[in-house]
């Protein structure tokens, strides 16, 4: 299974938010871009969707930024993905000519069953779990802002 680009931008946003210390400015949607090397446009899009999901809260003006929730932190990786990929399947059977094989095919229910077993392979890891060391100490390098 490979994860859509969009997930990807998102929970590496997400981990590079989790490291934020505490006393720190908020990082700006710009920053967070910036360190996980992708354009500003996606990555408004992707926080977009975790503030609707209730991961990322967003404050504008002086002061303000992004800041990863209490339940964004200890929310499951599996969870996650599964809100950010949406309910698709993995193949396209019902596309446009739909697979002649539809009605009476093993494979869609297999993949269906590899798809679960994925997603319950990430279920009991939290964002804090992916941000411990070694990865925290390099997502927080990650900035073009100077330590302060």
């Amino acid at each position: 299974m490979r994860l859509t680009k969009f997930t990807d931008l998102a929970l590496r946003s997400v981990m590079r938010l989790a490291v934020v210390r505490d006393g720190d400015d908020p990082l700006t949607t710009r920053e967070v871009a910036e360190a996980v090397g992708v354009p500003y446009t996606h990555t408004a899009k992707a926080v977009t969707r975790l503030r609707h999901l209730g991961v990322v809260e967003a404050r504008r003006g002086r002061g303000g930024g992004l800041t990863l929730t209490g339940f964004g932190r200890q929310a499951s990786v599996g969870w996650l993905v599964r809100e950010l990929e949406g309910e698709g399947e993995v193949v396209a059977c019902e596309d446009d000519p739909p697979c002649p094989l539809r009605a009476a095919c093993r494979l869609r229910g297999a993949l269906r069953v590899a798809q679960e077993a994925f997603y319950a392979a990430l279920d009991p890891l939290t964002v804090a779990d992916l941000v411990a060391a070694p990865t925290g100490p390099v997502l927080v390098g990650l900035t073009s802002r100077p330590p302060g």
